[in-house]
């Protein structure tokens, strides 16, 4: 009989068996952030919770036994839901108190302002008129700016400065406001009566600071042609629509009390 021959087995190096340590290696150091990840996420208030009792349970004399509270409180979880509770009930809106306004005050500052702008107001540029809620201090354009011009006149100087004098020591806030005709402007300067109004009544504004009038008391509002006196159908309309109103407000939300107190 033929004897059977060995069957030679050959091993090769597997090159690829470091990929075996590497994926360990991995495993083993994604282990180890989970770990120290958990480590780090301690409760802080469990924590504290547990270093006070043993600071209670290894103190001399020992103190009382107290059962270890890990929740909030009883108390803490009724006032909670109370405040909650309360908060879902609709409560009732308290309207807060209306400024007081006094009348008699308001007609002090209007007689101080006529005293100061008299020989203007006897000439019939300047016009000055009071309520209960403020005083106004009307003043045509014309004394004031050349045609299309936000600079004041040299003529304007003397008056405005009188009226701050007035204005410097009272407590009240101030709206300046300015107002043009319907005759459309269109230049580098003024695209539209918007920025006209708006300007003049700044040049006011700034001339009033400028002579000791707190400017934080102050606003410049432009209302170009769209609060109108009388109808702009007339030269004499116009004229009279070109103006620089100057208010004394009783209260700083004295324009929106108007209808209240009516």
């Amino acid at each position: 009989m033929a004897r059977r021959r060995k069957s030679r087995v050959e091993y090769t190096d597997n090159h690829e068996r470091w990929l075996i340590s590497y994926a360990d290696f991995i495993t083993l150091l994604f282990a180890f952030f989970v770990v120290m990840y958990a480590i780090s996420s301690v409760n802080e208030g469990k924590y504290r919770v547990l270093s006070d009792t043993l600071v209670d349970a290894f103190s001399t004399p020992p103190k009382a036994n107290k059962p270890i509270q890990l929740g909030e409180p009883a108390s803490q979880v009724t006032t909670a839901k109370t405040k909650t509770e309360a908060i879902g009930k609709p409560q009732p809106v308290i309207a807060p108190p209306k400024p007081s306004i006094n009348e008699t005050r308001m007609k002090e500052i209007a007689d101080r302002v006529e005293a100061v702008m008299q020989p203007l107001i006897d000439k019939g540029l300047i016009t000055v008129n009071h309520n209960r809620l403020w005083v106004e201090v009307e003043m045509n354009s014309n004394i004031l700016f050349g045609s299309g011009s936000s600079d004041l006149e040299d003529e304007a100087n003397g008056p405005l400065r009188d009226l701050a004098g007035v204005l410097r020591t009272l407590p009240n806030y101030i709206d300046v406001e300015g107002h043009t005709d319907n005759v459309p402007i269109s230049t580098k300067i003024f695209p539209s009566n918007w920025e006209l109004s708006a300007a003049r009544a700044a040049s006011v504004v700034h001339l009033f600071s400028n002579n000791g009038v707190a400017p934080e008391r102050m606003a410049a509002i432009g209302f170009a042609e769209f609060r109108p006196k009388v109808s702009n159908d007339t030269l004499a309309g116009r004229r009279a629509n070109r103006r620089v109103v100057v208010v004394i407000l009783a209260d700083k939300h004295a324009r929106r009390m108007t209808e209240e107190l009516k």
